[in-house]
């Protein structure tokens, strides 16, 4: 089958302006250039579908380095304002506490009081489990010191109770830390409140 070269002329200069290349141009530039475009072309969903990816990426290890920067300021913020020369921290724990359940632990520390705290359900709950509350963090000067500790709650058989707890220690320059336990004594079926200095 025969055609005339102006009809393969015109069906050339339609597929120009139509912006396709005709497959028999004898152009070879023209094919050259068409294969880096369209390798161009495949390239760009996946480094599109990349990009999303790295971005997540480092707006994780953003958010990694913001927590990390956070935790150091806390502790430099604590040395800061509680120096070790000074610093006294007072913690609650509970051991059983079956025969107590504890609402709330008042603390005067020198005949001030220093902290009323109220104990939620949860809280409660944290302390049986074996945690550890920190309640108070201040500062002493060295020598002799009271605290005083009130704790209330319920006691056996759903009664109110109230019971405190005296220590007398010595604050030298090294930081000192006290721990305030409820425990339950079996022998005389009562809740017991020790105080505990830690070394």
């Amino acid at each position: 089958m025969f055609f005339s070269k102006q009809w393969i002329t015109g069906a050339g200069l339609a597929l120009a302006l139509l912006g396709g290349t005709p497959a028999w141009s004898a152009d070879p530039a023209a094919t050259t250039t068409a294969a880096p475009v369209a390798a161009a072309a495949a390239a760009a969903p996946a480094a599109a579908a990349s990009a999303p990816a790295s971005l997540d990426a480092r707006v994780q290890d953003l958010k990694g380095d913001v927590i990390r920067l956070n935790r150091d300021l806390l502790v430099l913020e604590e040395e800061l304002l509680f120096p070790a020369s000074t610093q006294v921290a007072l913690f609650v724990s509970m051991d059983v506490g079956k025969l107590f359940e504890l609402d709330s632990v008042q603390i005067k520390l020198d005949d001030k009081l220093v902290t009323n705290y109220l104990y939620t359900p949860l809280e409660v709950q944290a302390l049986h489990r074996g945690g550890v509350q920190r309640i108070y963090l201040g500062n002493l000067k060295a020598g002799k010191h009271e605290i005083v500790a009130f704790f209330t709650g319920k006691g056996p058989h759903e009664r109110d109770y109230k019971r405190g707890t005296t220590i007398k220690f010595d604050k030298s320059t090294e930081p000192k830390y006290i721990e305030l336990r409820i425990k339950d004594s079996q022998a005389k079926l009562q809740p017991e409140f020790e105080v505990k200095v830690w070394q």
